[in-house]
């Protein structure tokens, strides 16, 4: 005996790019929009009767008509609505899943005043959301940044760690510290002001990352989940991957040369790997 067990299905990596116009002024937004639904797919997958699946492709379609009229302002809001138009015309649905990647296009400002209509990329990383809802239930949201790439010059050291006959790692007392961060955080709730809570988190995390004394890549990261804590009350706990990109001295003695922590090496394979989740 045979029996279908968890499934889910959707579309995903659909692309979206979004200019509202208000007048002269343009704001521009890059989306990659993700959709999974759950819900009664047996007869699908069992029986070869598709009576109850909406094509991947009309999920696609439908990422560009609700965005067509939409007046979300966060990739947070969007979600939701995306996900709610799903399950009310899906009655077969029993829950929506939506993860959403936003560029970091930031408006060009030319000799001290912003343009109207151009932009450029603010940087590698990408704003995220998933935001999950039972059809019964209310939206969870886990919102996010992936890829903030960092990187201090002092500030850090790594001492005091085990060592056995297989250590080669000297002790630092003042080295670079650099990566390449993913971070998600829990809303408390669905109703949020979802753009400035995300940006009184960004700009804390920022802030602690330059100010803090490094023991470690795990130091740092507990006191940076620590203080967008307590920076944001609206979330109930942030998840930090950092993983430590490093930069090795580079030994100039074959040349005659020395190396007061001048020259490095950056090395991001293999590097060091840390997460924690950071809860109240």
């Amino acid at each position: 005996m045979t029996r279908l067990g968890e499934n889910r299905y959707g579309k995903s990596r659909v692309r979206l790019s979004r200019v509202t116009r208000s007048g002269d002024r343009h704001d521009f937004k890059e989306w990659t929009v993700g959709v999974l639904l759950h819900g009664d797919f047996e007869s699908s997958f069992a029986e070869a009767d598709n009576s109850k699946i909406l094509p991947t492709d009309t999920m696609k379609n439908t990422v560009y008509s609700i965005a067509r009229a939409s007046s979300a302002h966060t990739i947070e809001e969007f979600a939701m609505e995306l996900g709610n138009y799903l399950l009310t015309n899906n009655p077969q649905v029993s829950k929506a899943s939506i993860d959403i990647k936003e560029m970091s296009w930031e408006r060009l400002v030319t000799e001290g005043s912003p343009e109207s209509a151009t932009f450029k990329m603010g940087g590698p990383e990408l704003q995220t959301v998933f935001a999950e809802r039972d059809r019964e239930g209310g939206w969870v949201i886990t919102s996010g940044v992936d890829g903030l790439t960092i990187l201090k010059t002092t500030k850090s050291a790594f001492t005091g760690y085990i060592k056995d006959r297989l250590t080669t790692l000297k002790p630092a007392t003042d080295r670079i510290f650099g990566t390449r961060a993913t971070i998600a955080w829990d809303y408390v709730s669905a109703a949020q002001k979802f753009s400035e809570v995300r940006a009184r988190i960004i700009a804390t995390l920022l802030k602690e990352f330059a100010a803090h004394h490094s023991m470690s890549v795990q130091h740092t990261l507990f006191d940076m989940g620590k203080a967008a804590l307590s920076a944001a009350p609206e979330i109930a706990r942030i998840h930090l991957t950092m993983p430590n990109l490093h930069h090795l001295l580079a030994d100039l003695s074959p040349f005659g040369q020395d190396n007061p922590n001048h020259i490095f090496v950056p090395i991001d394979e293999p590097h060091g790997y840390i997460e924690a989740t950071i809860e109240r």
